[in-house]
């Protein structure tokens, strides 16, 4: 069955940035029609609604985190390309000698990685998945890549109930939760630190059922679905005519490995002296991390550029779709609908509904705005005045914002677009799987806001 579900979603699905135009024309229409009215003729709306939506594109500090993602995947891909972690991941290679076992293991390690870091599980469950492939080739193995590829993108069904989940770090901060609402209330802590979040008993337990199921379910899976062996397009090897002059600084290995280590010296000593371990991954740290390891392993300036050169193309996606579910963001939170969504969730569900439907509202929000911190600036007001009206549990209520967010990673594929960069596998390959496993997280999920 997941076999034909495949093929119908490899025939009828476009290409991702064709679903984030048809996902922008449906938040416009929407926003248009169901949007709280604001006193405006419908012609002079849809001008407005325009100019959001281009004032969302251009949007100086989301473009900023787009060029941090860019960065992300191109770094992380030249890191990739180095000597030295290729030696890394093939000691897991030789456990792949099958589509189960190699499901199995990418998604258990990425979901572990996306624990403590998304950024860095997004780039290793990518690379980890092409370089299955690439030893499956090599040695006329037969697997399903897209469910490979599936198995190192679901990271992403972890990653908010982490280390680096935006809305723990965000209420982890002494009086950010305060600053969200002008009322006050006992309810309302001055820090939820990861003790109540991360560490609760709730997520603690999602976190293990995740572990154990999702690496299960595509175990299984893999078993009963059809493999074959596979071709790659293999990048040869450039030989240049031998340096000259100021050419040679480019083939020293000592100056690139000098710069490196510099920068792996800084990295240590703020995680010693300033932030800690745990606390240190942000996106621009990622990248300074990245760039210090990158230079270090390819020791040469030369084979770091090489390297950056052929990394750099599988960008493209993030460069081009990015700034399109920024306009999408601009018209939703312009119109109001996404508080008259979150608002009714509160009104309508009660005390004891109040974790699920939040949950439900944040997977659909994710499929328009995929953001975990997008959505806690939106939704987290919201939650803090339910909080405050209802007496509904905070940290539980979060939480299931997150699960939420998580949830529904695996239909939208924007995150999806450094691994498919780095694996040249397409959305519609991946997506019936990322969506199997979206239907074990739901049910986990579930079962964990109701009874836990």
């Amino acid at each position: 069955m997941i076999t034909r579900f495949a093929k119908w979603f490899q025939t009828l699905l476009p290409s991702p940035f064709t679903i984030a135009i048809l996902l922008s024309v449906l938040a416009f229409l929407m926003c248009l029609f169901w949007a709280p009215s604001r006193g405006e003729h419908l012609a002079r709306k849809s001008i407005t609604l325009l100019q959001h939506w281009e004032e969302g594109l251009w949007n100086g500090p989301l473009l900023i985190f787009t060029m941090q993602m860019m960065l992300i995947l191109v770094l992380g891909h030249a890191l990739a390309l180095s000597k030295p972690f290729d030696i890394l991941i093939s000691r897991f290679l030789p456990f792949c000698t099958n589509t189960s076992k190699a499901a199995a293991l990418i998604s258990l390690l990425t979901m572990l990685m996306a624990f403590f870091n998304w950024g860095l599980a997004l780039v290793f469950g990518a690379v980890f998945a092409r370089k299955v492939a690439e030893y499956a080739a090599k040695k006329a193995i037969a697997i399903n890549y897209p469910l490979i590829g599936a198995a190192a993108y679901s990271g992403m069904m972890v990653w908010h109930g982490g280390f680096s989940g935006s809305s723990l770090i965000k209420v982890a901060e002494n009086g950010h939760l305060q600053s969200l609402t002008n009322k006050t209330s006992s309810l309302i802590p001055n820090v939820l630190g990861f003790s109540e979040t991360v560490f609760s008993g709730m997520n603690i337990s999602v976190i293990l059922a995740l572990l154990t199921l999702i690496p299960t379910a595509l175990f299984l899976l893999g078993k009963n679905i059809k493999s074959d062996v596979i071709k790659l397009q293999q990048t040869k090897d450039e030989t240049s005519a031998k340096p000259k002059g100021a050419e040679k600084l480019d083939h020293n290995a000592w100056l690139g490995t000098s710069i490196g280590l510099i920068i792996l010296f800084v990295v240590v000593y703020r995680m010693l002296t300033e932030t800690g371990f745990l606390n240190y991954f942000t996106p621009n740290r990622i990248n300074f991390l990245l760039l210090g390891l990158a230079l270090t392993f390819h020791r040469k300036i030369q084979g770091f550029l090489s390297a950056i050169d052929q990394a750099i193309g599988g960008a493209a996606g993030i460069l081009i779709q990015f700034p399109l579910y920024f306009g999408i963001m601009g018209m939703l939170v312009y119109s109001g609908l996404i508080e008259q969504l979150t608002t009714g969730v509160a009104s309508f569900s009660g005390e004891n509904w109040f974790p699920y439907f939040t949950f439900l509202s944040a997977g659909i929000i994710n499929v328009f705005v995929p953001s975990g911190g997008g959505q806690w600036a939106i939704q987290g007001p919201l939650i803090v005045d339910a909080v405050i009206q209802h007496g509904v549990s905070l940290p539980k209520s979060i939480l299931a914002m997150a699960y939420g967010d998580q949830l529904t990673n695996m239909l939208q594929p924007f995150w999806a677009l450094p691994l498919l960069g780095i694996t040249k596998l397409k959305a519609r390959d991946i997506l019936p799987f990322s969506m199997y496993i979206m239907l074990f997280g739901f049910v986990i999920f579930s079962v964990a806001l109701f009874f836990l």
